[in-house]
């Protein structure tokens, strides 16, 4: 399998995960406020990951400067999402959250001067649609969750992007733990200045919190700064789009959440817009090209 295939294979499994998560932390907030959970997930995660990888206590100053960079966007990102599930649906939060998909091509385009393909172009518009579908006035409209949560989306935007930027350069476990690291300052001090702790011990909430820990962050995050940089910012956002279609059947299965006929409309275009990203390289190369590749 070629290394960009396996990258983009991984990066899908972990989507899958990531569906999951909305669930488990709108049921998880009604135990514990938004920062301190941040800070206890990332604490366990930093543990965890310290067991399986102790090398990453050697950090120099250029890892945990660009690895704190990379932290900050992860922790603005998760934290104004875990606030804005206090106020809006799993299912909404998720189909927001995709909104990364429009905006990473753009501050692709910003920062690293690189134009996606035509297809991603193709397959970002009709994720696009699908999300427009999925989020339109005609259903219960925008309220404070979705507006911190589209700050979440534009973190992560940035976070990808920079991601693509920094993953080649550094011990992808190291660069991992940095990020870590910021989000558990960032999520005490907010727990500290920002909010009203709560913390209702709960059999649900620890059984949450690790889940959380292991799978959507140590496993999720160590497995996408690995092998993003395998792809492009675009691309792997589209595959990222996918996560709100997931986190809409599992909202459905768990919570009863409903999307209606337009959110099944729109949860298809996103498929269809992945796809369609996904086999640019195929559909819309050169003949030349592809006769080379295949020699």
């Amino acid at each position: 399998m070629k290394a960009r295939a396996k990258a983009e294979l991984l990066l899908f499994s972990i989507t899958l995960i990531w569906g999951s998560t909305f669930v488990v932390t709108k049921g998880a907030l009604e135990s514990i406020s938004p920062f301190l959970y941040v800070a206890l997930r990332f604490s366990l995660a930093a543990i965890i990951f310290i067991l399986f990888q102790p090398h990453v206590l050697k950090l120099n100053r250029e890892v945990l400067l660009k690895g704190g960079f990379l932290g900050f966007l992860l922790f603005v990102g998760f934290s104004v999402q875990t606030m804005g599930l206090q106020y809006t649906t799993a299912s909404k939060s998720a189909f927001i959250t995709g909104m990364l998909v429009v905006l990473t091509p753009i501050c692709q385009v910003v920062i690293e001067k690189r134009m996606p393909k035509i297809g991603n172009v193709i397959g970002v518009a009709l994720v696009t649609i699908g999300l427009y579908f999925l989020t339109s006035p005609e259903g219960s409209g925008m309220n404070t969750g979705d507006w911190l949560t589209l700050g979440c989306a534009l973190s992560w935007a940035l976070y990808i992007v920079y991601l693509d930027i920094y993953g080649s350069k550094y011990d992808a476990a190291q660069l991992t733990f940095a990020q870590f690291l910021v989000s558990i300052v960032g999520g005490a001090i907010g727990a500290i200045f920002l909010e009203e702790s709560r913390f209702v011990p709960a059999f649900e909430l620890y059984g949450a919190l690790a889940y959380l820990a292991v799978f959507a962050t140590v496993i999720a995050l160590f497995v996408q700064t690995k092998y993003q940089k395998e792809t492009t910012p675009t691309r792997a956002a589209v595959i990222f789009s996918v996560e709100p279609v997931f986190a809409a059947i599992i909202a459905y299965i768990v919570l009863d959440e409903m999307i209606g006929s337009l959110g099944m409309v729109g949860g298809g275009l996103i498929v269809v817009g992945l796809l369609v990203s996904e086999l640019s390289d195929v559909v819309f190369r050169p003949q030349k090209v592809k006769e080379q590749h295949a020699g």
